[in-house]
């Protein structure tokens, strides 16, 4: 198998006729050895049904059907671990992302023949202000706490060789954050910019994309523990030079010290303690936490 294209299905009905004659008429200027895998994730509406009637008149097709709604990121999962081409190609089916870039990516692609992966990147972000300036603070956020850094406004989009999309196999954590993966696994990746439409409506509510930033920062960083650790110890240390310095005062100088005062820094003292303990313990259960997801601690690239 030459060519593998991998999508999935949620909420597709409207579009995915279109999305399926057009991503056709793309790969076939490439190769007729393709495949075209559609992962159904529980979409509730008719996109299976049509993806099972589009099967019928052409035999590129294959489609896996999921039990329920796992989530975007795990039905992608799925379609790649199902891919036998030599290059994947992974894009969204709603049309936000033109098929035609299949091209674009394939040229870009045979241009950089150490690329393993060709990556869109948008040009501009569209969407509203709030999308627009949620998806910035959120790259900003996770570069920063993140030892793994990614590219800001990176899309689903991209061209993959065989090589790396079969080093993600050996990442088996269930909760998923592919861009966090897929930038862990390291490889030669290059960016492309891409111009990307905007529907009015997405199935990412604000809901989902909470539980996005949860994951993502929780997977790949410990520092907010680390942050925490030495607040405590920062603020453990004040109240004890605090407390030091009012003794001293009091016993050498006679200076009057409140039951407020003392009361203010007990508290800050007990609180220091907790807040070092918190983190000492957090960083330990991250620890743990990493050695029971057993990511790979290092990926082969090639042996000459």
């Amino acid at each position: 198998m030459h060519l593998s294209i991998v999508s999935t299905l949620y909420q597709s009905e409207p579009y995915l006729n279109e999305f399926l004659q057009r991503m056709a008429t793309s790969a076939q200027q490439i190769t007729q050895d393709y495949e075209l895998i559609l992962v159904n994730d529980g979409s509730p509406d008719g996109s299976l049904q049509k993806a099972l009637l589009a099967q019928q008149q052409d035999a590129h097709i294959k489609i896996i059907d999921l039990s329920r709604n796992f989530g975007h990121h795990e039905a992608g999962m799925i379609g790649l671990e199902h891919a036998q081409g030599e290059f994947i190609f992974l894009i969204d089916s709603d049309l936000e992302e033109a098929p035609e870039l299949l091209l674009q990516f394939w040229q870009a692609m045979q241009q950089q023949p150490d690329s393993d992966v060709i990556y869109g990147v948008q040009a501009q972000r569209k969407g509203r202000w709030f999308e627009q300036n949620s998806g910035q603070l959120f790259y900003t956020l996770f570069n920063a706490l993140s030892e793994i850094k990614i590219p800001a406004n990176a899309l689903t989009i991209r061209l993959m060789r065989k090589p790396f999309v079969d080093s993600l196999a050996a990442y088996r954590e269930r909760k998923l954050f592919v861009a966090g993966i897929m930038a862990h696994a390291g490889f030669n990746q290059q960016a492309m910019l891409v111009n990307k439409l905007s529907k009015s409506t997405t199935t990412y509510t604000l809901a989902k994309q909470l539980q996005l930033v949860m994951v993502s920062i929780t997977s790949f960083s410990s520092k907010p523990l680390t942050y925490l650790f030495v607040f405590g110890c920062l603020l453990l240390l004040l109240a004890v030079f605090s407390l030091l310095t009012i003794g001293i005062n009091a016993v050498l100088f006679n200076a009057v010290v409140t039951n407020m005062t003392v009361m203010l820094l007990a508290t800050a003292l007990i609180s220091g303690c907790v807040i070092t303990c918190t983190g000492l313990l957090g960083l330990y259960i991250a620890n743990l936490q990493a050695e029971i997801k057993q990511r790979p601690r290092v990926i082969i690239k090639r042996i000459y």
